[in-house]
């Protein structure tokens, strides 16, 4: 097939099973980890760390160097952090803005030079069910997930005379490491929140456990990768999940808003 395509964050999870699978399908994958990654895998792993600007370019060169082009761009290195938004530490917030947000941009203004050169791409950014509403207890996390959404339809059209396609990819749940990674805020005995917190991040993770496999996502990337129109959003998850995500237009926001509520219990 001939295309390059450059994955952030493969050691587990969603980036894992897409790295995986395209490999299977025939593409040349460059995956990239914080961490060095020595077992040997059908895909190259390059360290990276999103948080770190010159880390990104030089992943990038890296790459540009040995294949001369990057075809596709799968924007998916992230991560959470749980707690009330009135208790997150400064340090915290800008964790969760520097990997999930900034990582995303920054990688995004490292490629598209090269893409623009080459005569099209496609940038496809991991967005989250969360970046369609917000999540309680997952606050930070779901404003890193508005502002890939708004990031990215901006983009989409910016880049159309390019023939650079951006396309926004929307998980619900899914039975990943993001579970057993996600930083647990660890309020103190007399905070006003914690009695919820609790109630609410057990359900979180319930739901989360419970998820379908991420080789959904995986086959989704695959057909958007192959599609000369894809579309601008893909909502991808249980069925429970999408359809509840596309009543946020239709319904009275009281009532969404009260029907999420209601499923984290409160």
């Amino acid at each position: 097939m001939g295309k390059v395509i450059f994955i952030t964050g493969v050691t587990s999870g969603i980036g894992k099973k897409c790295a995986e699978h395209l490999s299977l399908l025939g593409y040349k994958v460059y995956g990239t980890s914080r961490k060095p990654v020595f077992d040997p895998l059908p895909y190259t792993v390059l360290q990276m760390d999103v948080r770190d600007v010159n880390s990104i370019k030089q992943a990038v060169q890296n790459v540009l160097n040995r294949e001369k082009k990057i075809d596709v761009l799968l924007n998916n290195a992230g991560m959470g952090i749980g707690g009330p938004i009135e208790e997150y530490s400064d340090e915290e917030i800008k964790l969760q803005f520097d990997t999930n947000f900034f990582g995303t941009l920054h990688t995004c203004r490292a490629i598209i030079p090269s893409m623009r050169e080459n005569g099209g791409g496609i940038i496809i950014n991991i967005s989250s069910l969360g970046g369609l509403m917000g999540l309680p207890f997952q606050g930070m996390y779901s404003a890193t997930k508005f502002a890939i959404e708004g990031f990215s339809e901006a983009l989409r059209m910016e880049l159309k005379s390019f023939k650079i396609k951006v396309v926004l990819i929307n998980p619900g749940d899914f039975h990943t490491h993001f579970t057993e990674n996600r930083i647990i805020f660890k309020n103190d005995e007399n905070s006003r929140y914690k009695e919820q917190f609790a109630k609410t991040i057990r359900i979180i993770e319930t739901d989360e456990n419970r998820g379908s496999d991420p080789i959904k996502i995986a086959k989704k990337v695959s057909k958007i990768i192959q599609s000369k129109s894809p579309k601008v959003r893909y909502l991808v998850g249980g069925l429970e999940q999408i359809i509840f995500a596309r009543t946020r237009g239709i319904l009275p926001s009281k009532w969404f808003s009260a029907i999420l509520g209601s499923h984290y219990k409160i």
